[in-house]
Order: structure tokens, then C-alpha cells, then sequence
């Protein structure tokens, strides 16, 4: 839980207003929110169902999980691997960097500010239990909220693969979870899971 409970309220607000400047907008809960922040709600939420006693920087980390995404488009970067690769990276960067500078506004020392952004870069995954458990609340979100919809989008193969990769990279606490959480997906996407959890035919 947060030790300076106005500090990271302030934190938290600040995140929201960076995300607030989304142009791109959704629909969810009955209402029209800016991409990114919905998203950083819904990170809290996983975050809070699934790490109850997680640590303040690791409440931090979640809640700007994506902060300001949209100013680094994936359009910028060709569409393979390696472009793939440098845009996750630098997208890692800029989100510390921007966390940071609201962190240091609103008045955390160093040592947070530097676990945040080791946090935020996934520095030491499958190392770092924390690390671990904001990679597993990341995919438990995109799982949830946003699996259903990208499948629709992409060819079936690719979505296995990507289901199959992501799968690799979470714990057992976090399969235990998208398991338990998986047979609200609706059909389609439900059965795409289920192949890529099967393996190779």
C-alpha cells in the first residue's frame, strides 16, 4: 500500500491527466474513455485483484504502464520483427522517462523513482518478482479487455503465436488466473486460447 498516501494520490491523478490526452477514444462501462486511460484503470483493477499486498512502486508501475503510448506510433517503425522490437523499446524508455518527471514533481525520492522505471523497462523478467507480476497483470488485462476485439483483427495463426509467446512469459500464478478468467471470452476468441495452449498439432 501506498506509505504517503497524498503523494501517491498525487501521482496517480497526474498519471490520469497524461492519459486523459488520448485522441483515441473507446467505449467501455457504459461510456466513451480515452484509450490509454482506461487502460491504466483497468491495470489498477488487475492489479489490485491479483497482488493485493503489492508494493507502492509496483501500484506506481501499473497505473502508468502505458502512459502517453500514442506519441510513439507503431506506424513509425517497419512492420517486422525487428521494428516490432525497437518500438517496444522505445516506447519502455519514454514511459519511464515521463514517469519519472511526474514522479519527481510530485515529491518521490530517487530510490522509487528508479524501481519504477526498472519496473516499467520489465528489467530482470522472470528474475524480479515484482517485474513478474506487473508482466502477468499486463497480460491478464489484455487478455480481458482487449484480446476479443485484436483477434478479430489478425489472422488466426499470428493470434496463437502471440497467445502462445504471451503465455511463456507469465507465471503460474498468472496462468491459474487468465484460466480462471478465460471462459468469459466469447467463442472465437476462447477457441484460439485453447489452441495455442495445446501446442503444435
Amino acid at each position: 500500500m501506498a506509505g504517503d498516501s497524498s503523494k501517491f494520490t498525487a501521482a496517480i491523478e497526474a498519471f490520469d491527466e497524461a492519459n486523459a490526452a488520448d485522441p483515441n477514444h473507446v467505449e467501455a462501462e457504459g461510456k466513451q474513455w480515452p484509450k490509454e486511460l482506461l487502460y491504466g484503470h483497468q491495470m489498477s483493477r488487475w492489479m489490485d485483484r491479483f497482488a493485493p499486498d503489492a508494493s507502492e512502486a509496483l501500484r506506481l508501475a501499473a497505473r502508468c504502464q502505458h502512459i502517453r503510448r500514442w506519441e510513439i506510433p507503431r506506424d513509425a517503425y517497419p512492420r517486422d520483427r525487428v521494428g516490432y522490437l525497437k518500438w517496444r523499446t522505445e516506447l519502455k524508455n519514454m514511459h519511464a522517462q515521463i514517469a519519472g518527471e511526474i514522479l519527481g514533481r510530485v515529491g518521490y525520492d530517487e530510490e522509487t523513482i528508479g524501481r519504477v522505471q526498472s519496473l516499467l523497462k520489465k528489467e530482470r523478467l522472470k528474475h524480479d518478482p515484482e517485474t513478474q507480476t506487473l508482466e502477468d497483470v499486463v497480460c491478464l488485462v489484455f487478455l480481458e479487455n482487449w484480446f476479443a476485439d485484436f483477434a478479430k483483427q489478425h489472422d488466426p495463426d499470428k493470434i496463437v503465436d502471440i497467445v502462445a509467446k504471451t503465455w511463456k512469459k507469465m507465471s503460474p500464478a498468472g496462468h491459474e488466473a487468465a484460466l480462471a478468467m478465460a471462459h468469459q471470452l466469447p467463442g472465437d476468441a476462447l477457441a484460439l486460447v485453447q489452441r495455442a495452449l495445446a501446442g503444435p498439432a
